[in-house]
């Protein structure tokens, strides 16, 4: 059996009442994977990909403006999605194949996703060491 981890957001209580329009609460808000996948619920909004499609995962910000940080929000520049909840640290998930999502019809693919979990540093580990194992299985078909 598999090992769940889920990390709940850092929901900034300055933003949450602009947070709750999108239904992003703490009970509709989080990120969990095992061994096989990573999956986000960010309220009304969904994203999974497998953990052999993430290249790497690092951290970033602070972010300078909470209007282009708060909420969902997909990059003009590169089309990367974003479900952010404050402006202090998130951990930015790139992948190996860009992941198309139901919230764009799947005409976007993203090739990337930045979260602010509650530990971004602890999630980002957690999540490169889940990525490392999955890759050393025998039933991965991306392993060496």
């Amino acid at each position: 059996m598999s090992e769940r981890h889920r990390s709940e957001f850092a929901i900034d209580p300055r933003y949450a009442r602009v947070l709750g329009l999108f239904g992003v609460r703490p009970d509709r808000a989080s990120v969990t994977f095992d061994d096989t996948s990573l999956r986000v619920r960010f309220g009304f909004w969904r994203f999974a990909t497998e953990l052999s499609n993430i290249d790497r995962v690092c951290i970033t910000g602070p972010y300078a403006s909470a209007l282009r940080a708060i909420g969902p929000h997909i990059s003009l520049a590169d089309r990367g999605l974003s479900f952010c909840t404050n402006t202090d640290l998130g951990a930015c998930v790139l992948f190996r194949s860009p992941v198309p999502t139901r919230a764009t019809l799947g005409l976007l693919k993203h090739p990337g996703l930045t979260l602010t979990p509650q530990d971004p540093r602890g999630f980002a580990e957690a999540l490169t060491a889940a990525r490392d194992a999955a890759r050393a299985s025998p039933n991965d078909p991306t392993s060496d």
